[in-house]
Protein backbone atom coordinates (compact mmCIF):
# COMPACT_ATOMS: atom_id res chain seq x y z
CA UNK A 1 0.00 0.00 0.00
CA UNK A 2 1.23 3.49 -0.51
CA UNK A 3 2.09 6.01 2.06
CA UNK A 4 0.32 9.05 0.66
CA UNK A 5 -3.17 9.62 0.43
CA UNK A 6 -5.57 10.36 -2.47
CA UNK A 7 -9.23 11.45 -2.05
CA UNK A 8 -11.60 11.49 -5.22
CA UNK A 9 -14.35 13.54 -4.36
CA UNK A 10 -17.80 13.36 -5.96
CA UNK A 11 -17.97 10.31 -7.96
CA UNK A 12 -21.57 9.88 -7.73
CA UNK A 13 -21.68 7.59 -10.55
CA UNK A 14 -19.03 5.07 -8.86
CA UNK A 15 -16.87 6.00 -12.41
CA UNK A 16 -13.61 7.28 -11.34
CA UNK A 17 -12.33 3.72 -10.89
CA UNK A 18 -13.25 2.50 -14.22
CA UNK A 19 -12.66 5.92 -16.23
CA UNK A 20 -8.73 5.36 -15.98
CA UNK A 21 -5.43 3.27 -14.96
CA UNK A 22 -4.72 3.96 -11.84
CA UNK A 23 -2.17 1.14 -11.16
CA UNK A 24 0.49 3.10 -12.31
CA UNK A 25 -0.02 5.10 -9.03
CA UNK A 26 -1.47 2.18 -6.73
CA UNK A 27 1.88 1.70 -4.76
CA UNK A 28 2.76 4.84 -3.78
CA UNK A 29 -0.89 5.83 -3.11
CA UNK A 30 -4.00 4.97 -0.78
CA UNK A 31 -6.94 5.87 -2.93
CA UNK A 32 -10.11 6.49 -1.21
CA UNK A 33 -13.15 7.51 -3.85
CA UNK A 34 -16.07 9.67 -2.18
CA UNK A 35 -19.34 8.82 -3.76
CA UNK A 36 -21.75 10.88 -1.65
CA UNK A 37 -21.35 14.87 -1.44
CA UNK A 38 -21.02 16.19 1.88
CA UNK A 39 -23.36 17.60 3.70
CA UNK A 40 -21.52 20.74 4.94
CA UNK A 41 -18.22 22.20 4.87
CA UNK A 42 -17.64 20.99 8.70
CA UNK A 43 -18.10 17.06 7.55
CA UNK A 44 -15.83 18.11 4.37
CA UNK A 45 -13.25 18.95 6.82
CA UNK A 46 -13.77 15.97 8.66
CA UNK A 47 -13.53 13.41 6.53
CA UNK A 48 -10.86 15.06 4.51
CA UNK A 49 -8.17 16.37 6.91
CA UNK A 50 -5.96 13.25 6.82
CA UNK A 51 -5.32 13.50 3.01
CA UNK A 52 -2.39 15.09 1.29
CA UNK A 53 -3.94 15.00 -1.93
CA UNK A 54 -7.57 15.94 -3.25
CA UNK A 55 -9.15 15.25 -6.98
CA UNK A 56 -12.06 17.04 -7.79
CA UNK A 57 -14.77 16.62 -10.16
CA UNK A 58 -15.74 19.66 -11.24
CA UNK A 59 -17.25 21.99 -9.12
CA UNK A 60 -19.15 19.91 -7.61
CA UNK A 61 -17.76 20.20 -3.64
CA UNK A 62 -16.26 23.95 -3.13
CA UNK A 63 -13.03 24.56 -1.91
CA UNK A 64 -12.41 28.17 -0.29
CA UNK A 65 -10.18 29.48 1.97
CA UNK A 66 -11.97 28.06 4.91
CA UNK A 67 -12.04 24.49 3.97
CA UNK A 68 -8.19 24.93 2.72
CA UNK A 69 -7.46 26.55 6.04
CA UNK A 70 -9.00 22.99 7.75
CA UNK A 71 -6.64 20.18 5.85
CA UNK A 72 -3.05 20.32 7.44
CA UNK A 73 -2.15 17.42 5.47
CA UNK A 74 -3.46 18.76 1.58
CA UNK A 75 -0.51 19.00 -0.63
CA UNK A 76 -1.97 18.65 -3.85
CA UNK A 77 -4.98 18.93 -5.50
CA UNK A 78 -6.11 18.50 -8.93
CA UNK A 79 -9.20 20.17 -10.24
CA UNK A 80 -11.01 18.25 -13.30
CA UNK A 81 -11.45 21.08 -16.17
CA UNK A 82 -9.12 23.94 -17.05
CA UNK A 83 -10.84 26.42 -14.47
CA UNK A 84 -12.70 25.95 -11.09
CA UNK A 85 -14.75 29.02 -9.97
CA UNK A 86 -14.90 27.28 -6.38
CA UNK A 87 -11.94 26.31 -5.34
CA UNK A 88 -10.11 29.34 -3.90
CA UNK A 89 -6.87 29.24 -5.81
CA UNK A 90 -5.13 32.32 -3.99
CA UNK A 91 -5.94 30.35 -0.47
CA UNK A 92 -4.24 27.01 -1.72
CA UNK A 93 -1.09 28.77 -3.12
CA UNK A 94 -0.56 31.27 -0.11
CA UNK A 95 -0.45 27.49 1.72
CA UNK A 96 1.84 26.28 -0.37
CA UNK A 97 -0.48 23.96 -2.03
CA UNK A 98 0.01 22.44 -5.73
CA UNK A 99 -2.83 22.53 -7.76
CA UNK A 100 -2.95 20.91 -11.52
CA UNK A 101 -5.96 21.20 -13.45
CA UNK A 102 -7.09 18.76 -16.42
CA UNK A 103 -7.68 19.02 -20.03
CA UNK A 104 -11.74 20.03 -20.69
CA UNK A 105 -12.43 16.58 -22.59
CA UNK A 106 -14.82 18.72 -25.37
CA UNK A 107 -17.46 18.70 -22.24
CA UNK A 108 -19.33 21.83 -24.83
CA UNK A 109 -20.57 18.94 -26.95
CA UNK A 110 -22.57 16.94 -24.50
CA UNK A 111 -23.52 20.09 -22.85
CA UNK A 112 -24.96 21.02 -26.21
CA UNK A 113 -26.61 18.18 -26.82
CA UNK A 114 -28.46 17.86 -23.23
CA UNK A 115 -29.72 21.36 -23.84
CA UNK A 116 -31.46 20.25 -27.19
CA UNK A 117 -32.68 17.00 -25.19
CA UNK A 118 -33.96 19.11 -22.69
CA UNK A 119 -35.37 21.32 -25.36
CA UNK A 120 -37.09 18.33 -27.22
CA UNK A 121 -38.28 16.52 -23.95
CA UNK A 122 -40.29 19.87 -22.56
CA UNK A 123 -41.23 20.74 -26.10
CA UNK A 124 -43.16 17.15 -26.49
CA UNK A 125 -43.96 16.55 -22.54
CA UNK A 126 -41.84 13.70 -23.16
CA UNK A 127 -41.48 13.36 -19.33
CA UNK A 128 -45.48 13.30 -18.68
CA UNK A 129 -46.20 11.15 -21.92
CA UNK A 130 -43.43 8.21 -20.46
CA UNK A 131 -45.38 8.31 -16.97
CA UNK A 132 -48.46 8.21 -18.62
CA UNK A 133 -47.92 5.21 -21.37
CA UNK A 134 -46.24 3.19 -18.21
CA UNK A 135 -49.87 3.47 -15.99
CA UNK A 136 -52.17 2.88 -18.90
CA UNK A 137 -53.08 6.08 -20.50
CA UNK A 138 -52.21 6.86 -23.96
CA UNK A 139 -51.57 10.03 -25.44
CA UNK A 140 -52.43 12.50 -23.11
CA UNK A 141 -50.70 15.88 -23.93
CA UNK A 142 -50.51 18.52 -26.86
CA UNK A 143 -46.74 19.29 -27.90
CA UNK A 144 -45.27 22.17 -29.79
CA UNK A 145 -43.34 21.79 -32.98
CA UNK A 146 -40.36 24.16 -32.82
CA UNK A 147 -39.63 25.17 -36.98
CA UNK A 148 -40.42 28.24 -37.19
CA UNK A 149 -40.12 29.26 -33.80
CA UNK A 150 -37.31 31.91 -32.49
CA UNK A 151 -35.02 30.73 -30.16
CA UNK A 152 -33.08 32.97 -28.33
CA UNK A 153 -29.30 32.22 -27.17
CA UNK A 154 -27.99 34.38 -24.31
CA UNK A 155 -23.98 33.97 -24.51
CA UNK A 156 -23.19 33.00 -28.35
CA UNK A 157 -19.38 31.44 -27.42
CA UNK A 158 -18.52 28.03 -27.87
CA UNK A 159 -21.76 26.24 -26.38
CA UNK A 160 -23.85 28.31 -27.53
CA UNK A 161 -22.51 28.30 -31.03
CA UNK A 162 -23.60 25.13 -31.22
CA UNK A 163 -26.88 25.39 -29.84
CA UNK A 164 -27.49 27.92 -32.71
CA UNK A 165 -26.30 25.72 -35.34
CA UNK A 166 -28.69 23.15 -34.56
CA UNK A 167 -31.41 25.66 -33.73
CA UNK A 168 -30.88 26.00 -37.50
CA UNK A 169 -31.24 22.52 -38.44
CA UNK A 170 -34.87 22.72 -36.79
CA UNK A 171 -36.25 25.89 -38.69
CA UNK A 172 -35.75 28.07 -36.01
CA UNK A 173 -35.11 31.77 -36.05
CA UNK A 174 -32.15 32.79 -33.91
CA UNK A 175 -31.86 35.39 -31.81
CA UNK A 176 -28.82 36.28 -29.32
CA UNK A 177 -27.49 38.77 -26.75
CA UNK A 178 -24.52 39.06 -24.60
CA UNK A 179 -22.47 41.96 -22.92
CA UNK A 180 -20.20 42.11 -25.85
CA UNK A 181 -21.58 39.89 -28.95
CA UNK A 182 -21.53 42.18 -31.96
CA UNK A 183 -23.49 41.80 -34.91
CA UNK A 184 -20.58 40.26 -36.95
CA UNK A 185 -20.34 37.54 -34.23
CA UNK A 186 -23.96 36.85 -33.99
CA UNK A 187 -23.98 36.41 -37.90
CA UNK A 188 -21.14 34.29 -38.30
CA UNK A 189 -23.34 31.79 -35.92
CA UNK A 190 -26.41 32.50 -38.31
CA UNK A 191 -28.18 34.29 -35.64
CA UNK A 192 -29.59 37.95 -35.40
CA UNK A 193 -28.03 40.28 -32.32
CA UNK A 194 -31.20 41.54 -30.20
CA UNK A 195 -31.04 43.58 -27.28
CA UNK A 196 -31.63 41.75 -24.16
CA UNK A 197 -35.18 42.58 -23.22
CA UNK A 198 -35.82 42.28 -26.76
CA UNK A 199 -34.40 38.43 -26.93
CA UNK A 200 -36.79 37.81 -23.52
CA UNK A 201 -40.09 39.34 -24.78
CA UNK A 202 -39.68 37.71 -28.94
CA UNK A 203 -38.40 34.38 -27.57
CA UNK A 204 -40.46 30.93 -27.79
CA UNK A 205 -37.19 29.56 -25.88
CA UNK A 206 -34.13 30.70 -23.86
CA UNK A 207 -31.71 28.82 -23.27
CA UNK A 208 -29.04 30.33 -21.20
CA UNK A 209 -25.48 29.70 -22.22
CA UNK A 210 -22.53 32.42 -20.09
CA UNK A 211 -20.54 31.87 -17.04
CA UNK A 212 -21.43 32.59 -13.80
CA UNK A 213 -19.22 35.67 -11.88
CA UNK A 214 -20.51 38.55 -10.39
CA UNK A 215 -21.90 40.15 -13.65
CA UNK A 216 -24.00 37.28 -14.58
CA UNK A 217 -24.91 36.44 -11.02
CA UNK A 218 -29.01 37.03 -11.48
CA UNK A 219 -28.79 37.33 -14.75
CA UNK A 220 -32.46 36.04 -15.32
CA UNK A 221 -34.71 38.32 -12.87
CA UNK A 222 -38.41 39.39 -12.29
CA UNK A 223 -37.86 41.41 -15.34
CA UNK A 224 -36.70 38.99 -18.08
CA UNK A 225 -39.39 36.27 -16.82
CA UNK A 226 -41.97 38.66 -17.14
CA UNK A 227 -41.16 39.66 -20.49
CA UNK A 228 -41.75 36.11 -21.59
CA UNK A 229 -44.18 35.21 -23.82
CA UNK A 230 -46.77 32.90 -22.22
CA UNK A 231 -45.91 29.29 -22.18
CA UNK A 232 -41.83 30.47 -23.69
CA UNK A 233 -39.39 27.60 -22.28
CA UNK A 234 -36.75 28.69 -20.53
CA UNK A 235 -33.41 26.30 -20.38
CA UNK A 236 -30.72 26.32 -18.10
CA UNK A 237 -27.87 24.37 -18.51
CA UNK A 238 -25.05 26.69 -17.68
CA UNK A 239 -24.85 27.70 -13.80
CA UNK A 240 -28.06 27.48 -11.17
CA UNK A 241 -27.35 31.42 -9.95
CA UNK A 242 -27.58 32.69 -13.63
CA UNK A 243 -31.92 33.34 -12.75
CA UNK A 244 -33.86 35.11 -9.76
CA UNK A 245 -34.98 31.31 -8.55
CA UNK A 246 -37.67 32.54 -6.59
CA UNK A 247 -38.91 34.52 -9.83
CA UNK A 248 -38.60 31.36 -11.74
CA UNK A 249 -41.01 29.33 -9.52
CA UNK A 250 -43.34 32.07 -8.82
CA UNK A 251 -43.61 32.31 -12.49
CA UNK A 252 -43.66 27.94 -13.20
CA UNK A 253 -46.45 27.95 -10.74
CA UNK A 254 -48.40 30.80 -11.83
CA UNK A 255 -48.00 28.24 -15.50
CA UNK A 256 -46.94 31.94 -16.65
CA UNK A 257 -43.65 30.22 -18.47
CA UNK A 258 -42.36 26.66 -18.95
CA UNK A 259 -38.20 25.47 -17.84
CA UNK A 260 -36.31 22.75 -18.73
CA UNK A 261 -33.06 23.03 -15.72
CA UNK A 262 -30.15 20.91 -15.65
CA UNK A 263 -28.31 23.46 -12.88
CA UNK A 264 -29.66 24.81 -9.52
CA UNK A 265 -28.64 27.11 -7.02
CA UNK A 266 -27.73 24.06 -4.66
CA UNK A 267 -26.57 20.86 -5.92
CA UNK A 268 -27.54 17.92 -5.22
CA UNK A 269 -31.50 19.39 -5.68
CA UNK A 270 -32.89 18.98 -2.02
CA UNK A 271 -35.63 16.37 -1.63
CA UNK A 272 -38.03 19.25 -0.41
CA UNK A 273 -37.14 21.81 -3.14
CA UNK A 274 -40.36 23.00 -4.94
CA UNK A 275 -39.19 22.49 -8.49
CA UNK A 276 -39.38 18.68 -7.82
CA UNK A 277 -43.46 19.50 -7.58
CA UNK A 278 -44.01 21.00 -10.67
CA UNK A 279 -44.91 19.81 -14.10
CA UNK A 280 -44.36 22.27 -16.27
CA UNK A 281 -40.63 22.48 -15.56
CA UNK A 282 -38.47 19.17 -16.69
CA UNK A 283 -35.15 18.46 -14.65
CA UNK A 284 -31.77 16.46 -15.25
CA UNK A 285 -29.28 16.35 -11.96
CA UNK A 286 -26.22 18.38 -13.61
CA UNK A 287 -25.78 15.88 -16.32
CA UNK A 288 -24.32 18.53 -19.34
CA UNK A 289 -20.40 17.04 -18.83
CA UNK A 290 -21.08 13.79 -17.32
CA UNK A 291 -20.55 11.52 -20.02
CA UNK A 292 -17.80 8.26 -20.66
CA UNK A 293 -15.72 10.35 -22.55
CA UNK A 294 -14.90 13.46 -21.39
CA UNK A 295 -14.81 10.87 -17.95
CA UNK A 296 -12.29 9.34 -19.37
CA UNK A 297 -9.73 12.66 -20.01
CA UNK A 298 -10.40 13.84 -16.56
CA UNK A 299 -9.54 11.08 -14.80
CA UNK A 300 -6.48 9.61 -17.37
CA UNK A 301 -5.32 13.36 -17.06
CA UNK A 302 -5.38 13.25 -13.01
CA UNK A 303 -3.38 10.06 -12.97
CA UNK A 304 -0.94 11.80 -15.30
CA UNK A 305 -1.17 14.68 -12.67
CA UNK A 306 -0.35 12.87 -9.72
CA UNK A 307 2.25 10.95 -11.15
CA UNK A 308 4.32 13.90 -12.58
CA UNK A 309 3.40 15.72 -8.62
CA UNK A 310 4.83 12.70 -7.33
CA UNK A 311 7.98 12.49 -9.68
CA UNK A 312 8.51 16.47 -7.95
CA UNK A 313 7.58 17.72 -11.74
CA UNK A 314 3.88 18.73 -11.44
CA UNK A 315 1.91 19.40 -14.57
CA UNK A 316 -0.91 21.16 -15.97
CA UNK A 317 -0.74 24.04 -12.90
CA UNK A 318 -4.00 25.80 -12.87
CA UNK A 319 -2.01 28.99 -12.04
CA UNK A 320 -0.18 28.31 -15.94
CA UNK A 321 -1.85 30.99 -17.90
CA UNK A 322 -1.58 28.63 -20.89
CA UNK A 323 -4.25 25.82 -18.95
CA UNK A 324 -6.50 28.42 -18.59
Amino acid sequence: MGTRKLAILDDYQNAARTAADWSVIQQQVDIQVFTQPFSSENDAAKALRDFDMIGLLRERTPFPASLIARLPSLKFICATGTHNRTLDLAAAHERGITVSCTRSGSSEFPTTELTWALILAAARHLPQEDRALRSGRWQTTLGSALNSKTLGIVGLGRIGRQVAHIGRAFGMNILAWSPRLTPERARESGASLAAKDELFSRSDVISLHVVLNDATRGLVGAAQIQRMKRGALLVNTSRGPLIDEKALIEALEARQINAALDVFHQEPLSPSHPLLSLDNVVLTPHLGFAVQEVYSVFYHDMVENISAYLAGRPIRLLDDPSTH
